[in-house]
């Protein structure tokens, strides 16, 4: 983060009109919005996949994340996708008592198990996969796929710039 913009404070702020001085602004402020859309489409895609698949957002997301990197452990998903640990694990109990993953330990620690999808769980995520296109789809309209690669291509550079501020603490 070394071209860190010297962008006005104004830019992101509101006058609150109860509160004493000034606060995020709900419509341009970048990480109201971006925690606001995030919260709004994991919401919604947690109710669609509970009563299409009878599984969660969390666990749509191991399944993905297990169809990307097989046999990857707690760790490795946590990091990836950002989540801690404890909910990482609770999703691959859920997907194994349910039959969707499994693990297998190559180690004397009982806690470095490496996941994987079962035939089951490939079966339902190609499944599930098709829905989740069409809803990306839907949820980028209007979009151009310039725009739509220039918005990915923000928000990975937002990423860097989150990891990078994390390693600093």
């Amino acid at each position: 983060m070394t071209d860190t913009p010297d962008l006005p404070d104004s830019l992101f702020l509101v006058d609150a009109e109860e509160a004493a001085g000034a606060t995020l602004s709900f419509s341009r402020a970048t990480t109201v919005l971006l925690t606001f859309a995030a919260n709004r489409f994991t919401r919604s895609a947690a109710r669609l996949y509970q009563q299409e698949f009878g599984i969660g957002a969390m666990d749509w997301r191991m399944l993905v994340m297990l169809t990307r990197v097989p046999g990857c452990s707690v760790a490795t998903a946590s990091r990836t996708m950002g989540i801690d640990k404890a909910a990482v694990s609770r999703s691959l109990a859920r997907l194994e008592q349910t039959g969707l993953a499994a693990a297998t330990c190559n180690s004397p620690d009982e806690r470095r198990k490496d996941w994987s999808l079962t035939g089951a769980g490939q079966a339902l995520h190609g499944r599930i996969l098709a829905v989740a296109l069409q809803r990306q789809k839907e949820l980028l309209a209007g979009f151009t796929e310039e725009e739509v690669t220039a918005f990915n291509g923000y928000l990975t550079r937002l990423l860097e710039n989150l990891e990078e501020l994390n390693s600093q603490g």
